[in-house]
């Protein structure tokens, strides 16, 4: 099959009409990258952000061997070994974390811009102190999404910084020289007893959430059995139940990256590492049926930078499947999003445990 960029799926992240799989900031990265990418021998060029293959597999559809992916999300890892696959281009490249391996001797990298300015420092702090003196980073994104501060972010780490003109709402920002960088290390910050960990690009930083803080000051005492933090973050649930039930079994997922990185961070920072299970998992994939006693969720609503109401009840689905007859699963959510209808529906007979002025603690039991 012929590569086309209109032949690109989301799956197995949320597919809708109104949700896309390319873009024009991904286009004009592969225009102003064009000839640098065309100059650059096997291995040299690394491909970062890239939402569901469209920088990897154009690239690769045009000649590229070795190159090297990074992906947050293990949706996006996974929506790029499919497209990959369906256009017969899987072997040219592979996909790495966020780590010196990543990016060591790059001659070019391709960045689809974070929008946390944190997780941007990880990254060209990293490809400046790994990549090749002659290293060219293409940084590309909705104009609607940059700041100028992304800017001083690139500056910190390289001599050269050149701008495009914007196209279709959509610009690239061109860096080299590299003359300062270092491998990403997580913030730390304490509250309420609990040192809480973060690298760059996981949600809330090193603080606490008001709607995960809300969720902890409600938390019931639970007996032994399996306890799930479910889109864990920096593991502040997981860590919570952890210390205050010595003989619970917690696991932590989430399907980030910098999430579950900073996770273990966080749980290691209290001395509960070997207690703490970390995986990184597209909602609760890898956990079998009716396999947890306890569930606790703070829903996201977005889907990459779309906002899109379908994801919690997919969660809903997922926390059902889990839990065991009697176990329950709660959540904190805006109140605005009215979710105890889906939640009844979906997974059981559902209580309000506690509402403020903007969130809302529900408790679900599996029948």
């Amino acid at each position: 099959m012929t590569f086309s960029l209109d032949g690109l799926r989301r799956w197995p992240d949320v597919e809708a009409p109104d949700l896309v799989a390319t873009d024009a900031a991904d286009r004009l990265l592969l225009d102003a990258s064009a000839s640098a990418r065309a100059g650059a021998e096997d291995g040299g060029l690394v491909v970062i952000g890239d939402a569901y293959g469209a920088l990897t597999l154009t690239a690769a559809a045009d000649g590229g061997l070795g190159i090297r992916v990074h992906q947050d999300p293990l949706t996006g890892e996974r929506a790029l070994a499919a497209n990959a696959g369906r256009f017969g281009l899987g072997d040219a490249f592979a996909s790495l974390p966020l780590a010196s391996e990543l990016v060591r001797g790059a001659r070019v990298v391709l960045l689809r811009l974070p929008r946390s300015l944190d997780a941007l420092r990880d990254i060209v702090g990293l490809i400046a102190a790994h990549a090749a003196p002659d290293v060219v980073v293409f940084a590309g994104g909705r104009v609607k999404h940059m700041t100028l501060a992304m800017n001083d972010v690139l500056r910190e780490s390289f001599a050269r910084l050149d701008v495009t003109h914007a196209r279709q709402k959509s610009r690239v920002l061109v860096a080299r020289e590299p003359h300062h960088g270092g491998d990403p290390v997580p913030s730390r910050a304490t509250h309420d007893g609990i040192v809480v960990c973060a690298y760059g690009g996981a949600f809330a930083g090193a603080s606490i959430d008001i709607g995960t803080r809300f969720l902890l000051e409600h938390l019931p005492p639970l007996d032994d059995g399996t306890a799930i933090d479910f889109a864990c973050g920096t593991g502040v649930v997981a860590t919570a139940l952890t210390l205050r039930h010595p003989s619970l079994r917690v696991l932590a997922c989430d399907q980030s990256a910098a999430a579950v990185a900073s996770a273990r961070a966080t749980a290691a920072a209290n001395g509960v590492a070997e207690r703490v299970e970390v995986v990184r998992d597209d909602m609760l994939g890898a956990q079998p049926d009716a396999s947890a006693t306890f569930i606790a969720l703070n829903p996201p609503f977005h889907s990459g930078s779309a906002v899109h109401e379908g994801i919690a009840p997919r969660m809903f689905a997922e926390a059902a499947r889990v839990l065991r007859p009697g176990g329950e699963l709660w959540a904190v959510w805006n109140s605005g999003l009215r979710y105890r209808p889906a939640l009844e529906r979906t997974v059981g007979p559902t209580r309000q445990v506690a509402r403020n002025a903007k969130f809302t603690v529900t408790a679900s039991t599996r029948g």
